[in-house]
């Protein structure tokens, strides 16, 4: 599962711009909403540049004050922004209403028409972005936009296959977006997982993908998927997951899972309470992945660092974690007092 190759990361992906409701409060009661960057591709590229990786993000914003405000972000967070386009049109937005208690948040979209989604994959330069990259991180969020997100993920992935480097596919289920049209998103997701080394996704992913339900109860069910997805994608790797249950809104139990073809390793489950932010925790499990599996460790050091990254972004406001490798090592589940 090692990948001991130099070179940069090269995340692909829609970056949003999120508008929350303040304190918990129904967006009814606002007069003022939080603005903060986001995007999934967007959150694992900060995290992964916030924990030493060198990082390029390949997407597309508008040239306005809120593209402005976007790039000035993604810069902040330490990522190189060199292979971000401008195009005159709209940012894509997604409005949070913040859950409390047994209450659960609720998103809504407003990304149809924006820069990004209208693309076309000749307005990226991918040959150029993946030179020299020793990974590729997209979603299934870009494929779910419509007709021409499916283009750009084929695009992006054709591009990594031609210059030898390995994908990591988070899948990333969005029934709203796909919902929206007419898609059959088994079938392109199925196409975009065949090149893929690491996927980011448990047994249910695994059943959409291969129309399949899987038997047994927990650990024993996520390896029979585990096994199908092997068996089905030739090229894969490892597949990384968690396990999470929600207790209410500021209370979770999670556990982290690795699947290797020869191996699995699945954490013990931590409490997390006092939640923050839970948005871009999945964003930030992938990063603590994808961290150490850049770095050649096992099963079990890999499994740790994308618990303890996703749930330190529990504490973190915002979309992106941008917790520092040394924070990331100190992280103890049962800690919570001040380090001196």
């Amino acid at each position: 599962m090692t990948n001991s190759a130099s070179g940069h990361v090269v995340t692909f992906g829609e970056v949003l711009l999120r508008f929350a409701t303040p304190g918990a409060r129904l967006t009814v009661q606002c007069d003022a909403l939080d603005m903060v960057v986001g995007g999934a591709e967007a959150n694992v590229a900060a995290g992964l540049a916030s924990l030493g990786h060198d990082v390029k993000m390949l997407t597309r914003l508008p040239s306005s004050p809120l593209g402005d405000k976007a790039r000035a972000a993604l810069n902040a967070a330490g990522i190189d922004t060199a292979h971000v386009g401008r195009d005159t049109g709209r940012m894509g937005l997604y409005f949070l209403e913040s859950g409390a208690g047994l209450r659960p948040s609720s998103i809504t979209y407003d990304r149809a028409g924006s820069v990004f989604a209208t693309s076309r994959a000749d307005q990226f330069d991918f040959a150029s972005a993946l030179e020299g990259a020793r990974l590729l991180h997209l979603s299934g969020i870009t494929p779910a936009l419509g007709p021409g997100g499916v283009a750009l993920a084929q695009a992006a992935v054709a591009a990594a296959n031609s210059a030898g480097v390995p994908v990591c596919f988070d899948g990333n289920y969005r029934a709203l977006l796909w919902d929206a049209w007419d898609s059959d998103p088994r079938a392109i997701l199925t196409d975009l997982m065949q090149s893929a080394t690491v996927m980011i996704g448990n047994h249910r992913d695994i059943s959409l993908l291969l129309g399949k339900a899987f038997s047994g109860d927990g650990s024993d069910r996520r390896r029979e998927a585990a096994l199908a997805a092997f068996e089905a994608f030739p090229k894969l790797q490892l597949i990384a997951s968690t396990a999470r249950h929600v207790v209410n809104s500021g209370h979770h139990r999670i556990a982290a899972r690795l699947d290797a073809r020869d191996a699995a390793h699945q954490t013990s489950e931590v409490d997390v309470t006092g939640i923050v932010d839970r948005i871009g925790t999945g964003d930030a499990f992938a990063a603590g992945v994808l961290h150490k599996w850049l770095q050649g460790a096992d099963l079990v050091a890999t499994a740790q660092a994308g618990l303890a990254y996703t749930v330190l972004k529990h504490t973190v406001p915002g979309d992106m974690c941008l917790v520092g490798p040394e924070e990331l090592e100190a992280f103890s589940a049962s800690g919570g007092d001040v380090r001196r």
